[in-house]
This record gives C-alpha cells, sequence and structure tokens, in this order.
C-alpha cells in the first residue's frame, strides 16, 4: 500500500476560526492525503498539537510573544517605540525560522502557503526539503487595507516568487486575472469562498432574538465577519440611526469594534443596533440563519474590496438570507445571477433606500429566500473542490 502524500499547510494566525484553510485541508484529507496545518500558538487560546475529527492534523508554533500585546492595529504598531517595533522584529523573525524548521522536518511532498505573508517562509521551506509549493492568494496584498505601507516589499515578494511555485490559487475570477498580468504567470485556479452544505442545515430560529433578548418582531439586518475599516460599518451604523423598526446584529471583532460601539452610544440607538462577540465556526450557521437578511455594504477602498466576494456573502446566501451588498463585480454576479438580493452603488443613500426596501417588503424578501434555497448546490464547496483535487493532481504529476 503506498504512502499517502504529505502536505503541509502554513497559515500566519492561530488556526482557530479559518474557514477556507479549513475546508481545503478537509477536502485533501478526505481524499486520501495527510495534511499538517502550521500555525501560531497563542498561549490560553489554543494547544500546539491537536488532531481534529476529521483527520486534520494541527501544528502550532510559539509565537514567542507576538500575541502578548493587545492587537490595536497597524497604527498602533506605527506608533510603537523603535525599541518595542525592534523587539516585535526580532520575535517575528525568530516565528518564522522555527516554522521553517517545523515545516522541512515534517518532509512533505506539498507545502501549501496560505496568504502573502507566509510565501518566504513556505519558498524557503520547500527548498530545504525538496517539496512542492502551492501558493494560495486570499487577498491582493499589493493594494489592501492596512498593507499600503508595505505594497513594494508584497509586490517585490510576489512578483519574485510566485513563477516559482507549482500551481496558485485565487479567490474570485478578478484576482485570478490580477495576478495573470502582474506577475506574468499561468491564471491561478479559482476557489471561492464558499461554506460546506452543512451551513445550509440550521433552520430558521429565534437564536439572535434570544441571545440579545429582542423584544420586538422586527427584521433582523445581519453583519457578520471583521469589523475592520474599509467595509462600510460605519456607514451602516450611520444609516441605522434614520431606520426604524429594524435591528441591526453585527457578529465579529476587530479593529473599529470599539469604535463602532462607541458611535451607536453617541447616537443613542442602542435599543436597535447590538454586538455580538466572535463565535465559533461550529456555531455560526445557527446564528447566521436566525436573522433575517445580509447586509455587506463594503466600500471601494481598495483594489482588494472592488475584487472580492467574500466569506460573508456564501455564508447568508447558503443560510437562506436574501442578501444587499455593494454591488462590485464578482458579488453583483452572484446576486443577480441567481436573484438573491440586491447589489447597490457605495453610498449611504442606496444602502438606506435597500434597508428600507427590505423592512417594507417581506413578499420581496420571501421571493429571494426561495431563490437561496435553489442556490445551495451552486453556491456551497462541494460544488468547487474537485478544482483543488485537480490542481493537487497536476502538481504531483509535475516534473
Amino acid at each position: 500500500m503506498s504512502k499517502p502524500i504529505k502536505v503541509s499547510m502554513i497559515v500566519w494566525n492561530p488556526f482557530t476560526n479559518d474557514a477556507r484553510v479549513l475546508k481545503e485541508a478537509e477536502t485533501l484529507v478526505a481524499n486520501g492525503y495527510q495534511v499538517t496545518v502550521f500555525a501560531l500558538f497563542k498561549a490560553g487560546v489554543n494547544v500546539e498539537h491537536d488532531v481534529l475529527t476529521s483527520g486534520v492534523i494541527v501544528r502550532r508554533i510559539d509565537g514567542m510573544g507576538l500575541f502578548r500585546r493587545k492587537n490595536k492595529g497597524h497604527a498602533q504598531s506605527l506608533s510603537m517605540k523603535p525599541l518595542a517595533q525592534l523587539s516585535r522584529l526580532v520575535k517575528r523573525v525568530g516565528t518564522i525560522f522555527s516554522m521553517i524548521a517545523a515545516v522541512s522536518r515534517s518532509k512533505p511532498d506539498i507545502i501549501h502557503a496560505h496568504d502573502v505573508n507566509v510565501l518566504v517562509t513556505a519558498y524557503v521551506a520547500s527548498k530545504m526539503c525538496a517539496a512542492k509549493l502551492v501558493y494560495d492568494a486570499h487577498e491582493i496584498s499589493t493594494d489592501r487595507e492596512g498593507y499600503r505601507p508595505f505594497r513594494k516589499v508584497v509586490g517585490c515578494i510576489e512578483k519574485t516568487l510566485t513563477p516559482k511555485v507549482a500551481a496558485m490559487i485565487t479567490t474570485t475570477d478578478v484576482r485570478a486575472k490580477f495576478f495573470r498580468l502582474a506577475y506574468k504567470v499561468p491564471r491561478p485556479t479559482v476557489l471561492q469562498n464558499r461554506p460546506t452544505k452543512s451551513f445550509a442545515e440550521p433552520q430558521q430560529s429565534n437564536h439572535i432574538r434570544d441571545t440579545l433578548n429582542l423584544q420586538q418582531s422586527w427584521p433582523i439586518a445581519l453583519y457578520q465577519g471583521m469589523l475592520q475599516p474599509g467595509r462600510g460599518l460605519e456607514r451602516l451604523v450611520q444609516v441605522a440611526q434614520h431606520i426604524d423598526e429594524v435591528y441591526f446584529v453585527f457578529i465579529g471583532g476587530g479593529r473599529i469594534e470599539d469604535k463602532l460601539k462607541q458611535l451607536v452610544t453617541n447616537l443613542g440607538i442602542s435599543d436597535r443596533v447590538h454586538f455580538i462577540a466572535t463565535v465559533p465556526l461550529a456555531d455560526l450557521p445557527l446564528y447566521t440563519a436566525s436573522a433575517t437578511f445580509g447586509v455587506q455594504p463594503i466600500e471601494n477602498t481598495c483594489l482588494n474590496h472592488y475584487s472580492t466576494d467574500s466569506n460573508k456573502l456564501f455564508e447568508y446566501i447558503l443560510a437562506g438570507l436574501p442578501v444587499i451588498s455593494t454591488g462590485f463585480p464578482e458579488i453583483r454576479k452572484v446576486i443577480e445571477q441567481y436573484q438573491l438580493g440586491l447589489a447597490i452603488k457605495d453610498n449611504s443613500q442606496d444602502l438606506h433606500q435597500a434597508i428600507v426596501q427590505f423592512r417594507d417588503n417581506p413578499e420581496l424578501l420571501q421571493h429571494y429566500a426561495a431563490n437561496t434555497q435553489a442556490a445551495v448546490e451552486q453556491l456551497c464547496w462541494e460544488e468547487q473542490e474537485h478544482k483543488l483535487l485537480e490542481l493537487y493532481q497536476r502538481v504531483q504529476s509535475a516534473v
């Protein structure tokens, strides 16, 4: 009996809520690969060694203090004293070397780098253990919120290393075109950020209403995901103050969480706008399915946003929620092809009008909700996972 192909995936996070990486790893394990995810160890949050029920092995590398300072975002990192910045840099470099050593010792056949912040790490490790390298670009990091100060460095890394990988993956057609033209590489395989069919299993319930003790039968407008700049969340709160008889619920955390909560307090709308902390991936479908419709008011602040479709779009759809979203090309394509909601312009007026339209037209909501049920089979992870397996087969067979 032949030995399974060994795959080492590398992520620069604790691997506790990374849905995309988990789906890819589980698909490979289900098809006979041995997959180890190398992530960052965060004391008190996760364990250094774990084996998931799916068979995915997880090894976490000590972050050497990277997580001990509460992350307040890029602005704080720039304002840190030079000595503190140097200390953080030394810790990061130490973690990278530890990661390279751990991955190399595992002697994988294929190394799978998840995003640009581990591409150099993965490339060095691949050379040390003669493994083939797959690059999975989740974002366009040369034009991305929070990455602009580093765009030249990121561009240099990608321009140098992407032509050297065995295969490349990204998340949308627009991004695939960008990488092909920017770096003169073959068009990357597109794997959208779709949930598995299991996300569609929970039935509509009162889970959010019960969690927040919401007393009125008003519709619930849901935003779930990271609370980060450029996602239109402050705009959504500003719009909420002018819309009665709708609950606005944010699920998640991030750099502007405190700012959003303060804005809600200042506007005096705490009775209608509520926050739920980040929930485990396994529990998220229950929350999502208990909302009335999903909102994604992302702003055109960078090419990365303009080219996105995002996890939350597909999560809303599989949970049976009609969608209101800024109509960037990849998002509009999904919403209009399957008639799942409203693709709007990137402004407050259109966002306000769309929410009011949903509030005042329950028949329209029912129409879009019915269409989401018909779209599940076409927009789930299982419909596209064959492309990941085909890519791996090509990588294996390449000389």
